[in-house]
Order: C-alpha cells, then structure tokens, then sequence
C-alpha cells in the first residue's frame, strides 16, 4: 500500500480515479435488474400496506357504524285499565320503537318516570331490524289529575347491539296528546 493519496484536480475534466473503473455503470443489465428489483418491492410493499389500512379503517367505521342508536318512541295504544287507588288508573299500553339507526337492535327494557306517570314494560325483548318497529307491551300507572300535564316523558330503553354490549338509551314521549291520554279520559272520569 502506498502513502500515496489520490487528488482530484477539478480543473481537469474527464479524469477519473483508477478505483471507479471497477463500479458497474448504471446502463448495465444486473444494475437495471437489481433497481427494478427493488422498486419493484418498494411498489408492492405500499399497494400491501395501502390495502391493509383500507381494511382496518373499513372494518372500524363498520364497528362504529353497527354500535350506534338511533330511537323514535312513541305511544302506540292503550286503554281500559283499573285502580286499587282513587284518581289513580293503572293501564296496559303499547310503546312504539322505530330502528332509526344502521344495524338491528335488541329492545330489553323500558322504563319511564314523570310528574303522575309510571311505565314499565312487561319484560319480553323484540328484535327491531333498521327501519322496522318494535311493539312493546308496557304497563303504565297514572295519577289522573297530572298524567298528562307536563311533556314529554323521559322513557329510558336498554337496548342491545349486534357486538351484545348494551346501550341505555333515553328518548322524550309526547304524552299530552297521544292516544293513552285518550285511553285514559274515560276511566279517569269514573275514578275521580
């Protein structure tokens, strides 16, 4: 090995060190393969990795998409009824479900609680497909003077979705002017 050190002079031109004569020039055949080689991985690698986190953001938007809720309650029916109290008439009625959300839901439980109303459901689950309605037979007790004075009823529905977590749900219910109040009137008169 000598101690002598290459120099480049750059006022010279087209002279080249002896060293670079044993580099494989870039219009040579394995140079070409081996470049297209890899671009060829580096291609493969991003459309792989691109597919891949389509399917992860498609496969979470279809989770988030299957665990929302969305109700519209109603009431549906009602009327007759007794009492063990006076001004007090305890009633069966039906509580209208509509599935306004994307995926089918279980309906488990529904309560309600306001000024002079009390609703409970008689504990049967309905499955209610999206856009279906699910008819729930509830027990309502009225005190006949201020059942129907103040709106809406917060009715809460416990309802399970297709991954089987379960959802508390609560919906306002007009009252006032729905047809248990008119299932109502009649027997409230003989009660009070």
């Amino acid at each position: 090995m000598s101690g002598r050190r290459d120099v480049i002079d750059l006022d010279e031109g087209g002279r080249e060190p002896a060293e670079t004569a044993s580099v494989v020039p870039d219009g040579h055949p394995s140079g070409r393969r081996r470049k297209a080689q890899l671009v060829a991985a580096l291609l493969a690698g991003v459309v792989l990795g691109g597919v891949g986190v389509d399917e992860l953001r498609d496969a979470r938007n279809e989770r988030q998409r299957n665990s929302a809720v969305s109700l519209v309650a109603f009431p549906a029916g009602g009327g007759g009824g007794g009492s063990d109290v006076a001004g007090v008439l305890q009633m069966d009625a039906l509580l209208a479900v509509v599935n306004a959300g994307p995926a089918p839901i279980t309906l488990r439980a529904v309560t309600g609680r306001g000024p002079g109303v009390v609703l409970r459901d008689t504990g049967q689950s309905r499955l209610v497909r999206p856009g279906g309605v699910g008819w729930i037979d509830v027990k309502l007790r009225l005190e006949c003077a201020t059942a129907f004075g103040s709106e809406p009823l917060p009715v809460r529905l416990s309802v399970e979705i297709a991954d089987r977590r379960t959802r508390r749900v609560t919906y306002p219910v007009a009252v006032r002017d729905s047809v248990w109040r008119r299932g109502a009137e009649v027997p409230c008169e003989h009660l009070g």
